[in-house]
C-alpha cells in the first residue's frame, strides 16, 4: 500500500499536467544570415477541443519592443498588418502546417528588418483558460558574408592522369560558426555526384561514388592557405568527366545545441574532359537488407563500375535461385519468364535501367516463395559492322540471399476517447489501437461505425481501406465535411477527428480492423478481422448566457425629431451568436404589442404589420454596432401617433455543425415610454389698436406684424378682413396664401378697391396692406388673422395656430369746404349800348384741384299783378351758366350774342354784357358751385356760396357829338389828333416871344406885375375802346 499511494500521486499529477495547455516554440536566440529561407517551428499540447489548432504569429520589433506586430495567422487571413500583408500574399511569409497541433513559419527571404522577438499564439479551445497559450523567442538577423570563389575553366584530361582544383573560402561574421566545404561533379542534367567534403566538425568524408577511391588515397581534400582548399583526384577515369564545382556552408549553433547552416554557396565549375584509355569494368549488387515479412517490397540494385559507360554495350540479366528471372538488352528494354512476366504485368515487379550504370529489380510485394538467393550478371557487347551485337566479357558478383517471412494473424482492436461527454460545436477524438503494430505495408483495413442515439442499428461511417483510400459511407453525408481521419505512420491506429459537435454526432461508436493478404491472382483474402469495444458520445447544446438589458426610460420629443431605441446585449453564450432582434410597440388602446421591425439572425429584413399600416417603413433606420452587442432603432420624423411604449425582443441563435441555425434562447428588453407632441405654439401677431384718419385721395398703409413664431421653416397665411358701417359680417378684403398667392375677397371690387390694394413683405413677419386713392367706401374697421402652418413627418401640411391682429380703425374723409367768394356790393351805372362787366371773383377754394361752375344771375323787381299794392319782389333770372366741365349753358332769348365769358385766373370769372339796354337794369350776382374728384374719378359738389349783388343802371341816351365823332373815323382823327402838333407850334412859340421880351426889358411884367396869360398843360382821357371816346380838356389859366 505504502508504494502504491506515491503511484497513485504520480499518476494524477501526471493527468493534470497533461491537461493543462503549453505551447513550445524553437528556442532562441537564433542567428540567421539576411537573404535565406528560414523555418520557426511551435506547437501546442495539453489542450482541448479540435485536434487541428489554430497558430498566430507575431514579432516585437527592437525600435518598439512593447507593441506587437501581427505578420500571419492559419485561420484569420486579415491578421497581418500592412508591412507583411504583401508578402503573405506572395507567399514570402507562410505558415506550414507539419499535423495538426504544429506548425513551421516559413520566411522564404528573410530581411534585416525582420529581426526582433517572435511570438507564437494559439486561440484558446480549452472549456477554461488553463496554462500557456503563447511562448516567443528572438531572432538576429546578420549580413551574409560568405564568398565561394573558384576559377572557371576547362581542363582536357587522359585517364589515369592526376587533377587539382582550388576553392577560396571567406566570412566574416561577428558570431562563432563554422564552415564546411564539399566538392562535387555534375553531367549535364544529372544529379550532382559528391566528390569529397570537409563536414563543419572537421571530418573528411568522400562520397559514396568516390569512397573508394579516397580510402586508397588517389582522392585528397587539403588546406593550402587560411581561406583556400583544393581538391586532387589521382588516377583519373573516365567516369571523373564532367563539371567539378566546390560547396561551401556556414554553420552556426542553435540554443538547443543542434547545428544550422545559415547560407549555402557554390563557386563557378571547372570543366574536366577524360579520355578512357582502359575497358575494364566491374559489377556489384546491394540490397537494403535480407529478412523480410510477407508483403514487403524489395529492391535489388546492379552497379557497373566502367569507364565511359555511354559510348559502350551492356546486358544485364537477373537470376533467383540460379533461373532467369529478366534480362536487358542494349536497348535496356526487359525481357522476363512467363512466372515473372505476369507478377509484372500485374504490377507486382519491376526490371528497370534507373541510369547508365545502375539496374534495378523491384519487388513490390515479397511472398514466402519469394525466399532465396539472387544476382545479376553484366555481359560487354560489341556491336558489328553489320549492327549485330557479339558477346564479350562477362560478369557477375555474389548472390545476396533473402528470408521472408510470414504474417502473424492475431491482433487486438481497441477504441478510446477523452471526452466521452462535449458540448455544441466542440470537438472529439476516437481512436482505434490495433496492436501489435503492423508495418505500413501490411494490407489493413479499418472501418468506424456508428450507431445515432435512439437507433439500434449500426452503420459504416467511414473506412480506411487496405491500399490506402478513404471510403466514406453514403449514410450520413454530413460527417464528411466535418470529420478528419488519420492513419498513423508507425502503426495502423486510426484517430477519427469529428469538429463542430452537434446531436447528430450523439451516439455509438465502434471500431472494425481487418488483415488481409493479396493473392497471386490479385485477389485479397481476409486474414483476419476483430471488433472493438463500444464507445457512447453525448452531445449537449451550451448553457445559454444570454442577458438583454432591461433598464427603463422615457424620452419625450417634439414631432420631425428622430426617436432612438436602443436594445443592448449584455452578454452572449458564443462569440459566433447571431442574434434576431423584433421591435414592438405598445399602445394604451392596445391589448399587445404590435410588430415594426424584424431582423433575422441572418440579418435580412421583415417589416411588422404596424410598420405597413402606420407607413413607417421609409423612416426606419435599423444599425448595428460593430462591437455586436448594441442595437439600435431609428424612427425618423417623429409624428403625435407615434407616441407608445416600445421595447425589443431578442432570439440567440447559434449555427450547428450541420450548418444548420437554431434559437437557443430569447429574451425582452425593458421599455422606452416615447411621447410625441406638436410644437408649442409660439405664434404672435401686434395687438395693438391703432386710428387712421385720412383724406380721400391719399395713400394708406395697414401693418400686420407677426411678432413670433412656432418654426422658422413654417408656412404663413395671412387674412385682411374688414368691419363696414352697416355690415354686420366681417368680410375678407385679401388673402395672401402660404404659397403666396394673393386672392381677392367679394369687397374688394367694390369701388375699383382691387386694383388699387397693394399687399407686400418688406421683411419676415412683417405685412403691409396699401390702399391707394383712399376713397371714403374704404372706411372701416380693419384686422389681420394669420395661419401658422407646419410640415408634419409624413410631408402633410397642418395648421398649429392661428392668431388675430388687434383692430386698426380707417377713417377716409371728404376735405372741408373752404369755398369763399366776394360777397361786396356795388354800383354800376352804363350807357345805353355800352357794356359792362360782372366779376365773379373766389376769395379762397378747398383744393388746388377744384373745379368750379359759375352761374351768373340777374334780379330784377316783379311788376304788381294787382291794383293792390303788394311787396316788391325779385326776379331771378340766369343769365349764363358755366359748368366744372367748362360747358356753357344756352344763351336766353334776350342774352343771345351780348355776352363774352373770360376766365382772368383760376379764382377769377368775368361776364361782360355788351349793347346794354334798358332791361338790363337790375341785381346781377353769381353763383359758385366747388367740384372735387373722388379716387374714382367722380365729380362730386363739394360747396356752393353765391357772391355780392352789383345793381346796374342803363341810362337811356340819345345821340351825342360824341357818338358821331366816334362813328366817323376820318373825324375822329380831325378832332383828336391833328390839333396836337399846332398846339404844340403856338405853345413854343409864344414861349420863345415871351423869353425876348425879358431880355430887352429885364423886368418885363403885365400890369400890375402879373403875367398876361398862364396857360395849363391839357389832359387827355384816352380810353383803348371805342366805347369811351378820348377827351381833350384844356383847362384855362387864373390870374393872380
Amino acid at each position: 500500500m505504502r508504494t502504491l499511494r506515491p503511484q497513485l500521486a504520480s499518476l494524477l499529477l501526471l493527468g493534470m499536467a497533461l491537461a493543462q495547455r503549453k505551447v513550445t516554440v524553437q528556442e532562441g536566440p537564433l542567428y540567421r544570415t539576411e537573404g535565406s529561407h528560414i523555418t520557426l517551428w511551435c506547437k501546442v499540447s495539453g489542450y482541448q477541443g479540435p485536434s487541428e489548432q489554430n497558430f498566430q504569429w507575431s514579432i516585437y520589433l527592437p525600435s518598439a519592443p512593447e507593441r506587437e506586430v501581427q505578420i500571419v495567422s492559419t485561420v484569420d487571413p486579415s491578421f497581418p498588418y500592412a508591412i507583411y500583408t504583401q508578402r503573405v500574399r506572395s507567399r514570402g511569409i507562410y505558415v506550414e502546417r507539419v499535423q495538426g497541433d504544429a506548425v513551421l513559419l516559413h520566411i522564404t527571404e528573410l530581411q534585416d528588418r525582420d529581426a526582433g522577438e517572435y511570438e507564437c499564439h494559439t486561440p484558446n479551445t480549452d472549456e477554461r483558460y488553463f496554462g500557456s497559450y503563447s511562448a516567443k523567442m528572438n531572432l538576429v538577423v546578420i549580413p551574409d558574408s560568405l564568398r565561394v570563389t573558384a576559377v572557371p575553366q576547362t581542363l582536357n584530361k587522359v585517364e589515369h592522369d592526376s587533377l587539382e582544383l582550388k576553392c577560396e573560402v571567406s566570412k566574416s561574421t561577428a558570431q562563432h560558426s563554422h564552415v564546411s566545404i564539399a566538392w562535387y561533379r555534375q553531367r549535364g542534367s544529372e544529379a550532382p555526384v559528391e566528390v569529397i567534403s570537409l563536414s563543419r566538425d572537421f571530418v573528411l568524408r568522400a562520397g559514396s561514388a568516390y569512397a573508394q577511391r579516397q580510402a586508397t588515397g588517389d582522392v585528397r581534400l587539403d588546406k593550402v592557405g587560411d581561406t583556400t582548399s583544393k581538391l586532387t583526384i589521382y588516377n583519373l577515369h573516365p567516369s571523373d568527366q564532367g563539371e567539378f564545382y566546390c560547396e561551401a556552408a556556414e554553420w552556426i549553433q542553435d540554443p538547443d545545441k543542434s547545428w544550422y547552416a545559415m547560407t549555402r554557396k557554390r563557386s563557378q565549375g571547372a570543366i574536366v574532359n577524360v579520355q578512357a584509355t582502359d575497358k575494364e569494368f566491374s559489377v556489384r549488387l546491394e540490397t537494403e537488407k535480407r529478412t523480410y515479412i510477407v508483403g514487403e517490397p524489395v529492391e535489388f540494385r546492379c552497379i557497373l563500375e566502367a569507364q565511359n559507360v555511354p559510348d559502350r554495350y551492356f546486358s544485364i540479366s537477373w537470376a533467383f535461385n540460379s533461373s532467369l528471372i529478366a534480362s536487358l538488352g542494349p536497348n535496356a528494354v526487359p525481357v522476363l519468364n512467363n512466372e515473372f512476366a505476369q507478377r509484372e504485368a500485374l504490377g507486382q515487379l519491376k526490371v528497370a535501367k534507373e541510369s547508365d550504370n545502375i539496374f534495378v529489380l523491384k519487388i513490390y510485394r515479397l511472398r514466402l516463395e519469394d525466399s532465396g538467393k539472387y544476382n545479376c550478371r553484366v555481359t560487354e557487347r560489341e556491336k558489328t559492322v553489320t549492327g549485330d551485337f557479339i558477346d564479350k566479357e562477362s560478369k557477375r558478383p555474389k548472390n545476396i540471399p533473402i528470408t521472408v517471412l510470414p504474417l502473424k494473424a492475431g491482433f487486438a482492436v481497441t477504441a478510446i476517447s477523452r471526452t466521452p461527454g462535449v458540448t455544441y460545436n466542440e470537438s472529439f477524438d476516437l481512436q482505434c489501437i490495433i496492436k501489435p503494430h503492423y508495418p505500413s505495408w501490411v494490407p489493413v483495413s479499418v472501418t468506424w461505425r456508428f450507431q445515432p442515439a435512439g437507433s439500434t442499428e449500426f452503420h459504416d461511417l467511414v473506412t480506411f481501406t487496405r491500399d490506402g483510400g478513404v471510403q466514406w459511407g453514403d449514410r450520413y453525408v454530413g460527417f464528411r465535411t466535418r470529420t478528419a481521419i488519420e492513419k498513423a505512420e508507425s502503426s495502423n491506429n486510426v484517430r477519427l477527428s469529428i469538429s463542430r459537435a452537434s446531436d447528430t454526432e450523439a451516439g455509438k461508436y465502434q471500431c472494425v480492423a481487418e488483415l488481409w493478404r493479396k493473392n497471386y491472382n490479385s485477389s485479397w483474402t481476409r486474414l483476419a478481422d476483430r471488433t472493438s469495444n463500444l464507445l457512447e458520445i453525448r452531445v449537449l447544446r451550451p448553457v445559454t448566457k444570454l442577458q438583454v438589458s432591461k433598464s427603463k426610460r422615457s424620452i419625450t420629443l417634439v414631432e420631425n425629431r428622430p426617436i432612438p431605441l436602443n436594445c443592448s446585449v449584455k452578454s452572449q453564450t458564443s462569440p459566433d451568436s447571431h442574434f434576431a432582434v423584433l421591435w414592438y410597440v405598445h399602445k394604451p388602446s392596445d391589448a399587445d404589442g404590435k410588430l415594426i421591425l424584424k431582423t433575422t439572425h441572418s440579418s435580412a429584413f421583415e417589416y411588422g404589420t404596424y410598420a405597413e399600416e402606420e407607413g413607417l417603413r421609409g423612416r426606419l433606420q435599423f444599425e448595428r454596432s460593430a462591437s455586436g452587442g448594441l442595437f439600435s432603432l431609428t424612427v425618423q420624423r417623429a409624428e403625435v401617433r407615434d407616441s407608445g411604449s416600445y421595447y425589443c425582443h431578442v432570439e440567440e441563435w447559434l449555427l450547428s455543425p450541420n450548418h444548420a441555425w437554431y434559437k437557443l434562447a430569447e429574451e425582452v428588453s425593458g421599455r422606452t415610454e416615447v411621447t410625441v407632441k406638436q410644437p408649442d405654439n409660439r405664434l404672435q401677431v401686434n395687438q395693438t389698436h391703432k386710428n387712421i384718419t385720412v383724406l380721400e385721395n391719399q395713400w394708406v398703409s395697414l401693418e400686420c406684424l407677426v411678432s413670433s413664431r412656432t418654426s422658422p421653416s413654417s408656412q404663413l397665411l395671412v387674412e385682411w378682413n374688414i368691419w363696414r358701417s352697416g355690415h354686420p359680417e366681417k368680410e375678407v378684403v385679401a388673402r395672401l396664401s402660404r404659397q403666396n398667392t394673393l386672392r381677392y375677397g367679394d369687397v374688394a371690387a367694390l369701388g375699383d378697391l382691387r386694383s388699387r390694394l397693394h399687399l407686400e413683405s418688406p421683411s419676415p413677419g412683417l405685412y403691409l396692406l396699401s390702399i391707394q386713392n383712399a376713397t371714403v367706401r374704404d372706411s372701416g374697421a380693419y384686422d389681420c388673422r394669420v395661419e401658422e402652418w407646419l410640415l408634419d413627418p409624413s410631408d402633410r401640411w397642418y395648421k398649429r395656430a392661428e392668431d388675430i391682429s388687434g383692430l386698426i380703425t380707417l377713417t377716409v374723409k371728404q376735405p372741408d369746404p373752404t369755398l369763399q367768394v366776394d360777397t361786396a356790393t356795388a354800383n354800376l351805372t352804363v350807357q345805353e349800348k355800352e357794356s359792362f362787366p360782372l366779376d365773379c371773383s373766389i376769395l379762397s377754394r378747398s383744393s388746388p384741384e377744384s373745379h368750379f361752375a359759375v352761374t351768373w344771375y340777374n334780379l330784377r323787381a316783379k311788376e304788381p299783378s294787382g291794383e293792390e299794392e303788394e311787396e316788391e319782389e325779385e326776379e331771378r333770372e340766369a343769365v349764363l351758366s358755366v359748368g366744372p366741365d367748362a360747358i356753357f349753358s344756352p344763351e336766353a332769348g334776350r342774352w343771345e350774342g351780348r355776352l363774352r365769358f373770360q376766365r382772368l385766373s383760376a379764382v377769377l370769372f368775368r361776364l361782360t354784357v355788351l349793347q346794354a339796354g334798358g332791361a338790363d337794369t337790375g341785381n346781377y350776382s353769381c353763383r359758385v358751385e366747388e367740384w372735387l374728384a373722388d379716387p374714382n374719378g367722380v365729380w362730386y359738389r363739394l360747396a356752393e356760396e353765391e357772391s355780392g349783388t352789383v345793381a346796374v343802371h342803363v341810362q337811356d341816351a340819345g345821340s351825342t357829338l360824341q357818338s358821331v365823332i366816334c362813328s366817323n373815323d376820318a373825324l375822329f382823327y380831325f378832332v383828336f389828333f391833328y390839333p396836337f402838333p399846332i398846339f404844340g407850334i403856338l405853345i413854343i412859340t409864344i414861349l420863345l416871344v415871351r423869353f425876348k421880351s425879358r431880355n430887352s426889358n429885364k423886368n418885363s411884367e403885365g400890369k400890375n406885375g402879373v403875367p398876361l396869360l398862364w396857360i395849363k398843360e391839357p389832359h387827355l382821357n384816352y380810353s383803348p375802346t371805342c366805347l369811351e371816346p378820348p377827351v381833350l380838356s384844356i383847362h384855362p389859366g387864373t390870374m393872380d
